[in-house]
């Protein structure tokens, strides 16, 4: 989410004459764009921003700009701690920062915030379609920080995609907090599924994923649309965050894992050949060594192909922060992280070695490491040689090696 607003912004800086530069000490303008989903995510910002005390003292014309999720609806603590900046944005709101580069330049900034599609995007490109989350979980930030759900209209979702198409993308990503919970606040109640359908019957465009979806939202409907619109790929991200019934109580997530089990049921009995990924939080206070082993026991029957596993952090402002005291030591939540990274490596290890010898399509992405580097509609990584340039294209590939977290190939003429 945070890739797409900063593509937004920049196409909007771009209208308004300036142009992108990674060097920040040669910049009229820098904005840090910030993710606070964890404590040692926000605690990396607030060092980014004190290092450029040194930019602004030297040079204070710059424009020093802080979006993201760690600006909040009441910024004077922020002005406090971070008086060196001048801007400070709530995701999605670039206004301020257009704002102030207008006056200063003296630019009229009319029409400048109409069209924010990139302007010369890469192949895969992220697409917002609902801001915000009304799930409140109590571990989580982000409902502060990003607001209620807010859905963006399908006609106004399909002419951004036709844009993004008539600029070479072939991949799009439907974008939300929660992608599935898509529509709900429209007059006309359109689902995620209908979304999906509008966007499949734009010309040009190749594949359609979608991200990150929620056990409450995630319908038969919606199910029935992955299996049965070609363009969509077979890869559902799906967290259940912990597998014991009251951590799930305490983490304010209005399912059971009963529930969650036979959704998954129901997900690879509808759609052939799917892929899910998850997350999952470890050492949730009052989280004991028996519902830590439950979470072991979903990994170990259920079978992801990826997971994202992380230790429960505190994050002040959050219903646990001030309701549950955190009474998980750091030694037990660094031993349940790393056991759930030693079972899914060996789970993901044995899954992607079931595809040597098979052919793969994937779309070219860009190099790594010399190689060219692509997904699977399954959303696994694909290396192969290839001295020909293959950006953008859609090849097939023939497996050779695996591992637990990529794919490597020979390309197929």
């Amino acid at each position: 989410m945070n890739k797409a607003d900063s593509e937004r912004l920049g196409t909007a800086m771009q209208n308004l004459g300036l142009h992108e530069t990674s060097d920040p000490e040669n910049s009229d303008v820098i904005v840090l764009n910030s993710c606070v989903v964890r404590q040692s995510a926000e605690d990396k910002v607030s060092g980014m921003i004190n290092s450029l005390k040194r930019i602004k003292r030297t040079h204070p014309d710059r424009v020093l700009a802080l979006m993201g999720c760690m600006v909040g609806p009441q910024l004077n603590p922020l002005k406090d701690k971070f008086p060196h900046i001048d801007v400070f944005m709530r995701p999605q709101q670039y206004e301020p920062l257009i704002d102030l580069i207008a006056e200063r330049s003296d630019i009229d900034i009319e029409g400048c915030l109409v069209d924010l599609t990139p302007t010369a995007p890469s192949v895969t490109s992220y697409v917002p379609v609902i801001h915000g989350c009304d799930e409140f979980c109590s571990f989580c930030i982000i409902p502060y920080r990003r607001g209620r759900q807010v859905s963006r209209p399908i006609q106004e979702i399909v002419r951004e995609v036709t844009l993004l198409v008539g600029r070479g993308v072939k991949e799009i990503t439907l974008l939300g907090q929660t992608v599935d919970a898509y529509g709900q606040d429209l007059a006309d109640k359109p689902d995620l599924a209908d979304l999906m359908q509008s966007v499949h019957d734009i010309k040009g465009l190749h594949r359609i994923r979608f991200l990150t979806s929620h056990p409450n939202y995630m319908t038969s409907r919606i199910i029935r649309a992955i299996a049965d619109l070609p363009k969509v790929c077979e890869h559902i991200l799906l967290p259940f965050q912990a597998g014991d019934d009251q951590v799930l109580v305490n983490m304010r997530r209005s399912y059971k894992t009963y529930q969650y089990r036979d959704l998954i049921e129901e997900i690879r009995a509808t759609v052939p050949n799917v892929s899910i990924s998850t997350d999952v939080i470890v050492g949730f206070p009052q989280e004991s060594q028996e519902q830590f082993e439950a979470s072991l026991s979903m990994l170990r029957d259920l079978q992801f192909d990826k997971v994202h596993a992380a230790a429960y952090s505190p994050r002040r402002g959050t219903i646990a922060y001030r309701k549950i005291p955190d009474d998980v030591s750091y030694e037990a939540k660094k031993a349940r992280l790393k056991a759930i990274e030693q079972l899914q490596e060996t789970i993901s290890t044995e899954i992607n070695a079931r595809l040597i010898g098979k052919t793969q399509e994937i779309l070219v992405e860009g190099r790594s490491k010399g190689m060219w580097q692509g997904r699977t509609r399954n959303d696994k990584i694909v290396s192969v040689s290839s001295s020909t340039d293959l950006l953008g294209q859609m090849v097939n590939v023939n497996i050779e090696t695996s591992g637990p977290w990529s794919l490597r190939g020979s390309l197929i003429q």
